[in-house]
């Protein structure tokens, strides 16, 4: 198989935001509690944070972390997570259907995120609470005036602000599985006012509203609508989420799953441009795709944990390699779509269907997702060209899907063009020919693949990980792989 993308200079979609590829850490399983946080383990710190866990998340450069939730934020108190820690209330959490025992909240997760160079996103809660804890938690975090709350944060021990600049206004509040759901109506209104209150409060914060939950709720374009057109003003982002997965085994029409993340995003931004018309504002809302992942494996299984313990084994899906290829298209996805999706957020980070795990009193180890995730965090830098790709395509699920899915990214500061390419093909390797005004030179091809798209790693053994390939004048992209080329610019 033989497939031609061409790549012209003046084709520019955009220049990648460093927070398309951020992450999410949730008050949820073993992501914080056995994840980042764990005072017996031999790593742990003085603050009880794993060091082999920090390390790890340092070595992928993490831009941002979302947190606290996720579903778990609509009934958080924050202040349930400050101060004193002799003194913080154990709780049942709804959302999860566990125990909360609050030795982790923003005092720590804002040193453990500095800890590791990653900016907050943080979510306040509009299930249980409203613009009051919101506003009161802003000024927590970020207030410099002699007033209670930034005096509160003071007392717990921190005289300098946290400084965190990106806020989420509640998560998936259509969601019947929500706490405190709320009707496209009663969302807008919320999420209009506790904007307004939270940036009064701090006019540098950015915020970003909820979207429907996924592309496949009922309210799905109309919640959008009505919200955009309610917070237009005050909002900079509107999110989405969404997930993917094989349940039923078909591996070629799950690998084509990035078909529906595009037609999402640009249904989405269409949306956004059609209140911007309306409003006949010059002001762009752009996209926050800040839940992100495959998420199927561990369904049956989360089924059997009991109620009410603290941080359960809960979504632990254990990847294989064709999970690492659909990441992969995804990640392609969102740098195809830059120009509109400003925030990512792969969720999640640790355990919780995540690249990293960890064993309890043992050592971490990197899922077939790490890889790809790791290689867009490294080499997806830079401006995005509109490539066209000539390749053939198949049938699978109803859909005619790309054996390549590619993309190319300029990066001008090492003087480098970066081509991503994931080949779907089962049978084929691929000869990929670049076209191009630009002189270049394959310095580098770095792939993952292997025989068994159902090959995963474990503990003990790490079946899936990166493979450096020798670099021919046309690199071959083996076949059902993930592969980055790094060509020099010799023109220059």
């Amino acid at each position: 198989m033989i497939c031609t993308i061409r790549i012209n200079s003046e084709n520019r979609i955009g220049k990648i935001d460093r927070r398309l590829f951020g992450s999410f850490i949730e008050h949820l399983g073993r992501a914080v509690y056995g994840g980042i946080y764990d005072p017996a383990h031999p790593s742990a710190g003085k603050n009880g944070f794993r060091g082999d866990v920090l390390e790890l998340v340092k070595e992928l450069n993490v831009p941002v972390v979302r947190y606290p939730g996720g579903n778990f934020v609509s009934g958080y108190n924050w202040e349930d997570g400050t101060g004193d820690k002799s003194k913080r209330p154990r709780k049942m959490e709804l959302a999860w259907q566990c125990i909360e025992t609050n030795e982790v909240g923003i005092d720590e997760f804002q040193e453990w995120a500095r800890s590791v160079g990653s900016e907050i996103m943080m979510a306040v809660n509009l299930g249980t609470r409203g613009a009051d804890d919101a506003r009161n938690l802003v000024e927590y975090c970020n207030g410099t005036t002699p007033t209670y709350y930034a005096d509160m944060r003071r007392k717990n021990g921190f005289e300098q602000p946290f400084g965190i600049k990106l806020w989420c206004l509640g998560n998936e509040m259509d969601g019947k599985w929500q706490i405190c759901a709320k009707t496209p109506e009663e969302y807008a209104r919320v999420a209009c006012e506790t904007a307004k209150v939270m940036k009064w409060v701090d006019d540098s914060i950015e915020l970003v509203a909820c979207g429907s939950s996924n592309s496949g709720m009922p309210t799905f374009g109309i919640w959008e609508e009505t919200v955009l057109r309610e917070c237009y003003d005050y909002i900079d982002y509107i999110s989405l989420h969404n997930y993917y997965g094989n349940p039923d085994n078909d591996s070629a029409a799950y690998l084509g799953s990035s078909l529906d993340m595009d037609n999402f995003i640009k249904h989405v931004a269409a949306i956004c441009d059609k209140v911007k018309a309306e409003k006949n504002t010059d002001k762009q809302i752009n996209l926050s795709f800040d839940e992100w992942n495959v998420w199927f494996h561990s369904n049956e299984q989360d089924k059997q944990i009991p109620k009410w313990t603290v941080a359960p084994p809960q979504l632990e899906d254990i990847y294989n390699l064709e999970d690492a290829l659909v990441v992969g298209t995804l990640l392609i996805t969102l740098m195809k779509n830059c120009d509109r999706v400003k925030i990512g957020c792969l969720a999640q980070l640790i355990n919780v269907i995540a690249p990293i795990m960890t064993v309890p009193g043992g050592g971490v180890w990197k899922q077939t997702i790490f890889y790809p995730y790791l290689h867009a965090l490294k080499y997806g830098r830079g401006t995005v060209f509109d490539v066209e790709t000539e390749c053939g395509f198949y049938t699978a699920g109803g859909k005619d899907i790309p054996f390549i899915e590619t993309t190319a990214v300029c990066n001008d500061e090492e003087n480098e063009i970066i081509v991503f390419a994931v080949n779907r093909s089962q049978d084929e390797t691929c000869e990929l020919n670049i076209a191009s005004e630009f002189k270049l030179e394959l310095t580098r091809h770095i792939t993952v693949t292997g025989d068994d798209l159902k090959a995963v790693n474990s503990p003990d053994t790490e079946t899936v990980s990166e493979m450096t390939v020798d670099c021919g004048e046309i690199p071959v992209l083996p076949r059902q792989s993930w592969n980055i080329m790094i060509y020099r610019r010799t023109d220059i």
